[in-house]
């Protein structure tokens, strides 16, 4: 099929080529678009070169599924313009993510929900998807009552030039000379602060997990995130309290996270053995680690939670979601 990606230069949408190409997704023309200033340049896929157009002439060319990861703004702009043509749209930007009329998927969670009838589907943050795909199986087993969540991101996550300025940083600039992205150098240091600030005291950053969880697992379920930006460029990690309704068995809880889909435990303290930012670099499942009782209360958990934010946490996430519309025959 025709497959366009929007946003084909970023460095989510990199990855989503490289995605489509790693899972053999049946592509029989790659439609690469971008914004003016990278109209021309050159993708390689499958031994072929294609080059990147105007969005307004990847719509012409009729794709019958187009990727987005470009910005709220393009998404609320150009996939209607997509869908209306009879394009399926997977948006990874944030714009779509609470209209009711648009389902939000993690496919091992809920992919069982969406229809002939859905022409744009949206993909939930990094942040969300991999503290979701552990939470998902406990919820069912023994109901959560409320999460604390406090994340450790990667820089990849603000795209390019966020690494340029850690880079930058290291190599010895001072403060004021160069380019940034971030209020404050990230290089040494940790910023408790991701997108901006709302009237609550929180980032738009956090109360997307907030919502997000409501809208995917149960609106129940009370969630307290702290998000936070770290000097590293693979992978998100987070550290996560659950408590639960129900009380629960150690081993019976591990036993249901390594028999979960998309799920690795990596949890053996003897030999510190625990997730890393290294060990999820370029990978696609979730890895969970450091599983523990909460000593401070009857019904609690705490886990340490990692993920390739550009993999499952966006580039993964959106193919495993077309693969899914492709298995029900909506193509």
């Amino acid at each position: 099929m025709k497959v366009a990606i929007v946003g084909a230069t970023g460095l989510v949408g990199t990855k989503m080529i490289e995605v489509l190409e790693e899972r053999n997704f049946p592509v029989s023309e790659l439609i690469p678009a971008a914004s003016e200033k990278s109209t021309g340049k050159i993708i390689k896929f499958n031994n072929k070169e294609y080059k990147v157009c105007r969005l307004a002439d990847a719509v012409e060319q009729r794709p019958e599924l187009a990727i987005f990861s470009a910005g709220r703004e393009v998404s609320k702009e150009w996939a209607p313009q997509f869908a209306q043509t009879g394009c399926r749209v997977v948006d990874n930007s944030s714009y779509w993510r609470m209209d009711v009329t648009k389902k939000l998927i993690i496919p091992e969670i809920n992919s069982d929900s969406l229809t002939a009838n859905d022409y744009i589907i949206a993909n939930p943050n990094c942040s969300t998807i991999q503290l979701l795909l552990v939470a998902a199986p406990l919820h069912k087993a023994y109901i959560i009552k409320r999460i604390v969540v406090s994340t450790y991101q990667s820089v990849t996550g603000t795209g390019y030039k966020a690494i340029e300025q850690m880079q930058t940083e290291r190599n010895g600039a001072k403060w004021g000379e160069y380019e940034a992205v971030y209020p404050y150098p990230i290089d040494l240091n940790i910023l408790p602060h991701i997108d901006s600030f709302t009237d609550n005291g929180y980032t738009k950053e956090e109360m997307k997990m907030v919502n997000e969880t409501h809208k995917i697992l149960c609106n129940s379920i009370a969630v307290s995130p702290t998000t936070v930006r770290v000097p590293v460029t693979g992978g998100h990690s987070e550290s996560v309290n659950i408590e639960f309704e129900k009380d629960f068995d150690l081993r019976q809880l591990v036993n249901i996270l390594e028999n979960t889909k998309g799920v690795t435990v990596k949890d053996d303290i003897k030999n510190n053995i625990y997730p890393m930012p290294l060990d999820s670099f370029g990978k696609d499942d979730v890895f969970a680690g450091r599983i523990r009782r909460d000593i401070s209360i009857r019904s609690g958990v705490n886990l340490w939670i990692v993920a390739d934010n550009l993999r499952k946490g966006a580039a993964t996430n959106a193919i495993q979601i077309a693969e899914k519309m492709l298995e029900k025959g909506f193509f």
